[in-house]
């Protein structure tokens, strides 16, 4: 899906005017010829990640990205619905957003997997790295795949994998998000396995990781 500038623009600003209907009426318009997660991953997380990188320029305030995401909240609600999952063979598997409180490449990553098949706890927002290390070794996972939104939250994810590495545990660490599709080379500069542009690619990711040693 193409998306224009000026539609991007306006994405942006009913996110910043916290204008649900505005948004609503963009999506919609882009539903009409394109599939909902290519929608979001095109449109939606385009221009809520244009104002996280305006936060960390210092243009705007924490609290408006927070806004901003509360609304996207929303609209996942509305559109991407887990299905029933199917039956697969596969290691445990969990996701959390790493400190940046949004959902939104969380919430697609998890539609995408279920869509596919397979199935991977929902662990919310994780405040603490060493905590959230400590949580996937106790639960025993395969994999913990973790969303960011921030370069700062990003960078987080190297104390996960050292924690996780002085445990002794064999979770593989799988990320995504902004900073990582910005700068692929941050994905190994963390210490994390892989990484992968869209939210769409991740089940094919995680079918090669599962069958890969």
């Amino acid at each position: 899906m193409n998306v224009s500038s000026h539609t991007l623009n306006q994405a942006e600003a009913a996110l910043l005017d916290l204008d649900l209907e505005a948004l609503r009426g963009l999506v919609a318009e882009a539903l009409t010829m394109n599939p909902e997660l290519e929608v979001f991953e095109t449109l939606v997380t385009p221009a809520l990640e244009r104002i996280g990188r305006s936060w960390e320029d210092g243009d705007l305030a924490l609290a408006q990205v927070y806004m901003a995401s509360r609304l996207v909240e929303r609209l996942v609600e509305e559109h991407l619905v887990g299905g029933q999952l199917a039956h697969r063979s596969q290691p445990l598997m969990a996701m959390a957003v790493l400190e940046d409180h949004h959902i939104l490449g969380k919430r697609l990553v998890l539609a995408s997997l279920r869509m596919g098949g397979w199935a991977v706890e929902d662990w919310g927002v994780a405040s603490d790295p060493t905590l959230l290390a400590e949580r996937a070794h106790s639960a025993g996972l395969g994999f913990l795949l973790i969303s960011t939104l921030m370069d700062r939250s990003a960078r987080r994810v190297a104390e996960v994998v050292q924690t996780l590495r002085a445990l002794g545990a064999s979770t593989r660490v799988v990320v995504g998000g902004a900073p990582f599709r910005l700068n692929p080379a941050l994905c190994r500069e963390v210490g994390a396995e892989a990484t992968v542009a869209e939210a769409s690619a991740v089940p094919a990711l995680l079918a090669s990781l599962v069958g890969a040693p």
